[in-house]
């Protein structure tokens, strides 16, 4: 009898000590990216996100200089 109570014990301290190192917060899997339409440079045909695309009158561009050399 004194053995099994001696067991019950340490298989207690056992599964106190591992719950004790386990982390509070388990790490969660990354989040998928947003998907965003892609469009393509009106000077240099470049595919950029539709959030940083700048838009123009013929089309979109993906930066300030391309928008002025295109655009009159």
């Amino acid at each position: 009898m004194k053995a099994l109570l001696l067991l019950a014990v340490l298989l207690a301290g056992v599964w106190l000590w591992r719950q004790r190192g386990a982390p509070a917060n388990p790490a969660r899997p990354p989040k998928t990216p947003i998907q965003q339409d892609m469009l393509r440079c009106h000077q240099c045909g470049m595919h950029i996100p539709s959030n940083e695309a700048i838009a123009g009158q013929l089309g979109s561009y993906c930066c300030a200089e391309h928008l002025r050399l295109s655009e009159p």
